[in-house]
């Protein structure tokens, strides 16, 4: 482990957790990871870990997921409220500028800061994610957050990550499974649970269709932007892409092949990209 835990207070008073791999020194470029709805830190501890020689890479829990606190008020699960986290957390740890890898939820996240702080955003990744989320994705989301049924053991955990995730990761065995369980569970007294407040489905849920974003997405201000897609994914479709392009010709775009939502950017397809973003704009120490 390269990380150091670092707690912090958000603006409301809640307690907040996020893992900062140092990187290789005080001049290091920063990149913030965030990750999707469910999903904490640890979902980005391998591509961290691989970085982390030559940047400075902070990888946050939201709130209610992870080592952060749960919000007494579920209202508060929603991606305006985590950005001003994310600021806070920039500001607690003195950093002024970042390069965001956001997945799913975390790149909606990215859109929003870069269209209303752009001065914090050097570039972006977007993975799998764009102004439009499908329908049938977002149903599909929205039927099991919050409601996925308890389970005894680490095995039961492994089954049921795979019946939640089956459709995205086609060729995953039982070692596969069993390893993204630990990420996405904790253990709690006997037996694992999810590492995350149920609460947090209240805002998809409730939603009865995915908001456009396509005013916010053309406010954004030039930045690099990277756009990862799982080939068969039913968040981000290839007209959505298409649409992004169109509107962001300087977007570079890449296809995860085999991959559904959302690409882990461990693939070597996602991860020969991100490498050759981050080495085109962003130096590394």
């Amino acid at each position: 482990m390269n990380h150091v835990d670092v707690f912090y207070r958000s603006d409301d008073g809640l307690r907040l957790y996020a893992r900062d791999y140092p990187g290789p020194g005080p001049d290091a470029s920063v990149i913030l990871c965030l990750p999707g709805l469910t999903r904490n830190s640890k979902d980005f501890s391998t591509l961290a870990e691989r970085l982390c020689s030559r940047y400075r890479v902070i990888c946050p829990d939201q709130r209610g997921r992870g080592r952060s606190a749960r919000d007494p008020d579920p209202d508060h699960y929603r991606p305006d409220r985590y950005v001003l986290d994310m600021q806070t957390l920039l500001t607690v740890l003195g950093i002024g500028q970042v390069v965001l890898i956001g997945t799913s939820l975390g790149g909606l996240m990215s859109m929003i800061l870069m269209a209303t702080d752009a001065r914090r955003v050097a570039a972006a990744v977007l993975n799998d994610v764009g102004p439009e989320v499908d329908a049938a994705g977002l149903a599909r989301i929205a039927g099991y957050v919050g409601k996925t049924a308890p389970v005894s053991n680490w095995e039961e955990a492994a089954t049921q990550t795979a019946h939640t995730n089956g459709i995205a990761f086609p060729e995953y065995g039982k070692g596969d499974w069993l390893r993204m369980a630990r990420e996405i569970y904790i253990q709690e007294g006997a037996r694992p649970v999810l590492d995350y407040d149920p609460a947090i489905a209240q805002g998809v849920v409730s939603g009865a269709t995915a908001p456009n974003l396509w005013p916010l997405f053309d406010m954004i201000p030039a930045r690099p932007m990277l756009l990862v897609r799982g080939e068969t994914s039913d968040i981000l479709s290839v007209a959505t892409v298409a649409e992004m392009q169109k509107r962001r010709p300087g977007m570079v775009t890449v296809t995860v092949p085999g991959r559904g939502h959302a690409p882990t950017l461990g693939e070597p397809a996602a991860v020969a990209a991100v490498d050759a973003f981050l080495g085109a704009i962003v130096p590394a120490q």
